[in-house]
């Protein structure tokens, strides 16, 4: 995914239940939208949107492009800058299953022959080429708004994702080919009155499944005083992890990036740091790689504190280990991030579903806050 004022954009999720298989498949595996336009009572004027949670691994909603507006269901990634959706001329599985652009159908559209797109995420690739058209993002207009239109998705990863795209939330030093990202956009032509955007993550026993604020953020859905830590490096939302333990054990030798991440369900750690974890908690990996521990034992596993400044946050089991279908999986996988980006750990899903968070664009911060 804020104090409220007159141009706030909020879109709340909606959630659906958890599936063993999605969590398998843990990044940007996404169950189709159900959209439903809604008017935010609290705040006069502003637009909202019905998103969905799939699993309580991935959170996303719609967006339209296009005139009249073409809708697609993505994911709001703060560990990306991009926005692409899947173009009507690629032949791969993956766009033949979901909505697919169609350039003809916009009278504003304009295409872009200056360069072509490609991108690489953690569980997938795609190219594509560029154009631009009218964004809307939960009742905000953005003019002339680049994104790329995939021609190829191969594989199965986007085939078997239930979502149509992705709209990257991160900083415009890591946009492919310095495409400038929709919430820059939405700043320059002021459809916000503030550069902060906030996302409060639900879960199964929430009304909703979450929310994304633009402009702002929504003070109803946190308790307490939003703690801010600086951006250390301008790319992804990354800020500086001092320390990490579980129960009395000591995690981290030396402080470390921590790169906030919507589009990851689980909490990313380098590889011999997951291992740790893992073993420190019973759970043993799987022929497919996810870590699973008995249900029986959460209730005598540690805490989990992470610390940002001199500010703890604490995760219980409950909130590190996810019970799907009475399978309980770890919240912890390995990643190996090279030097100079990495070593690096990315924060997602499930330390974001217990702590609401707000990212700063004017001040370059993130703030967190006990989620309600």
């Amino acid at each position: 995914m804020l104090p409220a004022v007159a141009a706030l954009s909020s879109v709340p999720l909606q959630h659906i239940p958890n599936s063993l298989d999605s969590i398998t498949r843990f990044n940007r595996k996404i169950e189709r939208i159900q959209s439903d336009a809604q008017s935010l009572a609290a705040v006069a004027g502003t637009g909202s949107v019905t998103l969905n949670d799939y699993s309580d691994a991935q959170y996303y909603g719609q967006i339209s492009l296009g005139t009249p507006a073409q809708n697609f269901n993505v994911v709001f990634d703060t560990g990306s800058s991009n926005l692409w959706v899947p173009g009507d001329k690629c032949t791969d599985s993956a766009c033949k299953t979901h909505t697919t652009f169609k350039p003809s159908k916009s009278s504003t559209y304009k295409a872009n022959s200056s360069y072509t797109f490609a991108i690489q995420y953690g569980t997938g690739a795609l190219e594509g080429t560029y154009a631009s058209d009218v964004l809307n993002i939960g009742g905000l207009t953005i003019q002339n708004q680049g994104f790329a239109v995939s021609t190829k998705e191969p594989g199965t990863t986007f085939a078997v994702a239930k979502f149509d795209g992705i709209l990257g939330l991160g900083y415009d030093r890591i946009a492919v080919n310095q495409t400038v990202p929709p919430f820059y956009n939405a700043i320059a032509q002021k459809a916000v009155a503030s550069p902060v955007f906030g996302v409060y993550l639900g879960n199964t026993k929430t009304a909703i499944g979450g929310e994304l604020t633009l402009g702002g953020y929504n003070s109803a859905r946190f308790t307490g005083n939003l703690q801010y830590f600086p951006v250390r490096r301008k790319g992804y939302w990354e800020i500086a992890l001092n320390n990490v333990t579980l129960g009395t054990d000591q995690i981290l030798s030396a402080p470390l990036g921590a790169a906030i991440d919507t589009g990851t369900s689980l909490i990313v750690v380098p590889t011999a740091t997951a291992t740790a974890i893992n073993k420190k908690i019973g759970a043993t990996k799987g022929f497919t790689g996810q870590y699973t521990v008995s249900c029986s034992k959460l209730s005598s596993l540690p805490n989990l504190t992470l610390t940002f400044g001199n500010v703890d946050f604490t995760l219980a089991p409950k909130d590190y280990i996810l019970n799907i279908q009475g399978i309980c999986l770890s919240g912890f996988t390995g990643l190996d991030i090279p030097a100079p980006t990495g070593p690096l750990w990315i924060v997602g899903d499930v330390f974001l579903r217990k702590f609401y968070s707000v990212y700063d664009l004017g001040k370059d911060q993130v703030g967190f806050a006990k989620a309600v």
